[in-house]
């Protein structure tokens, strides 16, 4: 019996020797980190889930295979069929391409190594999948748009998802206008940060401008879309010029209009010109009278000089000015000409003696004049 007694033991102590230790150094491999990038996917993306194992024992493990088992998230890479040996102390790294097909929420899908002598590693990675946007909104922008007149625009872009957007970029899209820049760069947005884009917008026509924010979750690009509707109005910034203090001489068969003009808009009024408008008929030496700049509360003296006609009772005053961006404006006021009759081109005595009267009436007078004058020293003379 003691010869049997002996062999049993033996096989016994093999057989421990080839099954402890194994199980034993495999029960040291574990997962030491797992990342995803994009740290949070949007439905539709597709991301980089990279996982990290180390041998934390003293023995050298045979792993078989490495695979990724879908819970939430589709794994689009092939298994880890053939993995090999990890010695002590060792890690290694395992990647797994997955695309979010899911709603809303944490997800885990199975992380699973198989041991080439026995048992298996199984591990719950966390996703992350959250379909917030990058916000977008005007935060800057005229009271009113004028056709061809140029106009500030600026367009701020928030992030308010839990991971870091990149490539954020700002396009302006639809017809009717012109715009600097075409397009406005951000670069990356951490969460919950913002940035900023201006563009000068000019409008040839009423239209709707969609402020398009092109981005990246990762490798995945997304847009999101702002609408402006650009409709034209009157600007309260506008300059604003405004004749005063008028008055209206008659002269030598023409009129001389004197008075101020000033500027009660909040925006300066350039290369400010003032004339006579039809049915009058500007004539020297103020045909044209120049301004210059108006400043807002600014005011300038003028005078300009045309002649009408006799049924003309009223004229119109053109001041004409551009704006900043060189755009031109007009704006008109009718000044009286009093109930006496125009004055004609051709006309050279004053209008309120045109008839001819005044001339014949002065001349009998003057010689009455000189009639008693005369008279007198002659009456003088004789006395003394």
């Amino acid at each position: 019996m003691k010869p049997l007694y002996i062999a049993i033991i033996s096989i016994f102590c093999i057989v421990a020797a080839l099954t402890g230790p194994a199980g034993a150094a495999s029960a040291d491999v574990t997962v030491v980190s797992s990342t995803l990038d994009p740290q949070v996917l949007m439905k539709g993306d597709t991301g980089t889930l990279t996982i990290v194992i180390q041998n934390t024992g003293s023995e050298t493990v045979s792993i078989k295979s490495a695979r990724l088992y879908g819970n939430g998230v589709v794994p689009l890479s092939e298994p880890y069929l053939a993995v090999g040996d990890l010695g002590a102390g060792n890690s290694k790294t395992f990647t797994f391409t997955v695309r979010a097909d899911g709603g809303e929420g944490t997800f885990y899908p199975q992380f699973v190594l198989d041991f080439r002598n026995e048992g298996n590693l199984r591990y719950p990675v966390p996703v992350q999948v959250e379909n917030t946007p990058l916000s977008v909104s005007v935060v800057e922008r005229p009271d009113a748009f004028s056709e061809s007149r140029t106009a500030d625009i600026t367009v701020r872009v928030g992030n308010p998802r839990p991971n870091a957007a990149s490539g954020v970029q700002v396009i302006p899209l639809g017809t009717g206008f012109t715009v600097t820049p075409t397009s406005g760069f951000i670069g990356t947005l951490a969460s919950d940060a913002s940035g900023t884009v201006t563009f000068n917008l000019t409008p040839t026509a009423e239209m709707d401008v969609t402020f398009q924010v092109v981005w990246r979750n990762g490798i995945n690009t997304h847009t999101t879309d702002l609408v402006l509707p650009v409709v034209f109005g009157e600007d309260k910034r506008q300059a604003d010029p405004i004749i005063t203090n008028v008055e209206v001489k008659s002269e030598f068969g023409r009129y001389r209009v004197i008075g101020d003009i000033s500027n009660a808009g909040l925006e300066s009024a350039r290369s400010v010109i003032i004339a006579p408008g039809a049915p009058a008929t500007p004539t020297d030496p103020f045909r044209v009278y120049v301004v210059g700049t108006l400043d807002p509360d600014d005011i300038s003296s003028f005078e300009v000089t045309f002649a009408a006609d006799r049924n003309v009772t009223e004229v119109p005053i053109v001041v004409e000015y551009r704006d900043d961006d060189g755009n031109r404006y007009t704006s008109t006021t009718m000044i009286g000409l009093g109930s006496g009759a125009g004055v004609s081109v051709a006309s050279a005595a004053p209008a309120e003696n045109s008839s001819g009267e005044f001339p014949i009436v002065g001349a009998i007078v003057a010689v009455l004049v000189a009639l008693g004058v005369a008279g007198a020293i002659y009456y003088s003379w004789r006395r003394a």
